[in-house]
This record gives C-alpha cells, sequence and structure tokens, in this order.
C-alpha cells in the first residue's frame, strides 16, 4: 500500500504541483499557515538528500571535483546569461520585473535540483556538491551579478543571503550525512521513504509561495502569459545546453542529468524571499513563476528518465550476475 501511494505521489508529481499551485492561488486563505514553513520545508529535502547520499559516490566525487567545478561555472555564466538575455529582452521598461528576472537565475541551484537528480538516476553526489560550491560562491556572486545588472535597483545584503543558504542548505546536508555515516544500518526502512516525503515538502513549498504570491499574481495576470514565456525558456534552454554541456566534457550519462538540474533549476524559492525583502512584491512574480515551472517540468523530466534509471539498474544486475556465473563454472 505505502509503495502504491510513494509511487502515485513521485510518478504524478507534475500534476500534483500544478494542482497545488492552482488550489493555492484559488484559495490562498487555507494556506497562508504555511508562509512561515518555506525555509524548514527546504531544508527538509536536502536532509533527505544527506541521509541518501552514497558514501562512495561523494568520495569520488570529492577526490575529482573537476565534473563539479564545471558544472557550477557553466550555470554561472550560461544560466545566467539567458536569464539576462531574457530579462532585458522581455522587461526593459519594467524595472522590477527585469530585476526580479535575473535574480531568478542569480540564486544557487535550488533544492529541488537534488530531489530530481536523485528521482532521474543521476549523480546524486554530484548534484549536491554543486549545490555546496554554489552556496559557497552565492553570497559573494547574487549581489555582485545584481549590482552589475540593475545597479541601484537592487540592495542586496549580503550577510543575510549568506546564512540563509547556510541554514536552508549546508547545515541541513552535513546533518544528513552526519546521521547516514553513524547510523546507516538503521536507515533502510527510512530510506524507502525519502522520496515520498520530499516530494510532500516540495508541496507545501509550492502551496506556501503561490498563496502568499496570490495578491501580485493576481494583479499581474495581464503579464503572466509574457512571464510564463520567459520562465518557460529561462528553465528549458539551460537544461537542453546542460545535458549539451555534460556531453561535450564527456561526462557520464548520470553526471549529465545532474549538470541538466543544475543549470535548470535554481533556488526561486529563496529568490522570491529575497526579491520580497529587497526590491518590491512584483519583482517577486518572475522568481514565483519560475518555482511553479521548474518544480512541474523538473518533475516531469525525472519521471520520463526514472524508467530508463530502471531498465539501466536491472542491465547492470544481470550482467553482474551473468560475470559471477561465469567465474563459479
Amino acid at each position: 500500500m505505502l509503495r502504491f501511494f510513494q509511487a502515485a505521489v513521485t510518478k504524478l508529481l507534475p500534476l500534483w504541483i500544478v494542482c497545488c499551485a492552482l488550489l493555492a492561488y484559488h484559495f490562498p486563505g487555507h494556506f497562508l499557515f504555511l508562509k512561515n514553513w518555506t525555509a524548514p520545508a527546504l531544508a527538509f529535502i536536502l536532509f533527505n538528500m544527506g541521509l541518501t547520499l552514497s558514501q562512495e559516490s561523494l568520495r569520488r566525487v570529492i577526490r575529482q571535483p573537476k565534473n563539479a567545478l564545471l558544472g557550477v561555472a557553466g550555470k554561472w555564466t550560461i544560466t545566467l546569461g539567458i536569464s539576462i538575455g531574457l530579462a532585458f529582452l522581455l522587461f526593459r521598461d519594467q524595472p522590477d520585473l527585469l530585476a526580479g528576472t535575473i535574480l531568478a537565475g542569480a540564486v544557487p541551484s535550488g533544492t529541488s535540483a537534488n530531489l530530481y537528480t536523485f528521482m532521474a538516476g543521476g549523480t546524486l553526489a554530484l548534484s549536491i556538491m554543486m549545490s555546496a560550491v554554489d552556496t559557497l560562491v552565492g553570497p559573494v556572486l547574487t549581489p555582485l551579478i545584481m549590482k552589475a545588472t540593475v545597479g541601484s535597483v537592487v540592495p542586496v545584503a549580503f550577510l543575510p543571503l549568506f546564512l540563509q543558504m547556510v541554514y536552508v542548505v549546508l547545515l541541513p546536508i552535513l546533518a544528513g550525512l552526519a546521521i547516514q555515516w553513524k547510523w546507516e544500518s538503521r536507515l533502510a526502512p527510512v530510506k524507502k521513504v525519502i522520496p515520498l516525503l520530499s516530494a510532500a515538502a516540495l508541496i507545501v513549498v509550492d502551496l506556501a509561495v503561490v498563496s502568499g504570491a496570490q495578491t501580485m499574481l493576481q494583479e499581474n495576470l495581464v503579464l503572466l502569459p509574457w512571464l510564463f514565456l520567459c520562465v518557460f525558456l529561462q528553465i528549458t534552454v539551460p537544461m537542453v545546453l546542460g545535458y549539451c554541456f555534460g556531453a561535450g566534457f564527456r561526462m557520464p550519462e548520470a553526471d549529465r542529468r545532474s549538470v541538466v538540474y543544475e543549470f535548470g533549476i535554481c533556488n526561486t524559492a529563496l529568490a522570491a524571499l529575497l526579491a520580497m525583502e529587497h526590491i518590491s512584491p512584483i519583482a517577486a512574480v518572475p522568481a514565483v513563476a519560475n518555482m511553479i515551472t521548474n518544480t512541474s517540468l523538473g518533475a516531469f523530466i525525472a519521471v520520463l528518465w526514472e524508467p530508463a534509471r530502471t531498465r539501466w539498474q536491472r542491465y547492470r544486475s544481470s550482467s553482474s550476475s551473468a560475470a559471477q556465473h561465469q567465474s563459479t563454472q
């Protein structure tokens, strides 16, 4: 029963995200109590990823950090460049929307990127390593990028941004890793429900952000078609280029999938919070639209990739069994 319920939630996650976004938009009052749960839910997802992280793959990524550094460098150039280009192309005369669109692409990778990498059969250790590097460079790069592109329109405070990234991303991962390394043998039952728990946390973020931004979305209904077109391109183009980027550097298939999500999914929940605090409510609308789109698209791609991961695991298992059978003859 649990396996069926988990499959229904995770395989249909794009549908649940869209439905919950519509529900939160039309009935925001029922979900406003979740407004303070965004950061804890994001941290919970990262904590879960820390619990599932393979020690062997983590050691491999640490010993050979080339792909992680390439992925981060590509994200902060390709994804950022596309975000800046789209912002100036579509919202040149609307400074708040321009700033919000750039900010949505100038923050570290989103925590859902780690979840979707796990679901899609990507290299989770690589995804988390890229998130960790993002966490270290983001507090420096995000303010510099915003100052260089939109100047005084966006005063981004360094210390609050840095602390928020540490509390939401770095510490939960380290806590999950510490628990896994100390009690790994006891975590098998927990690991079975981690995809379900992480998906539920992502839905909480979805409900919280959309219900909190409902007034802004409603007031800017006329702009939403352009915004969703903008964020669709802001997500899909980097994803396609991310896969090509990984292929160009001869990364393994699993690493390419990690890079796809690193390029395509930024921490737009964080971007929305920063926009609300440092720019204006309107500037948070692109980040909210991006969050709705990237979570649903990311889940959809992960669901498409999941059968391929299952077939690959079966192939490896059968190959290993055949090799063992031959060695015993």
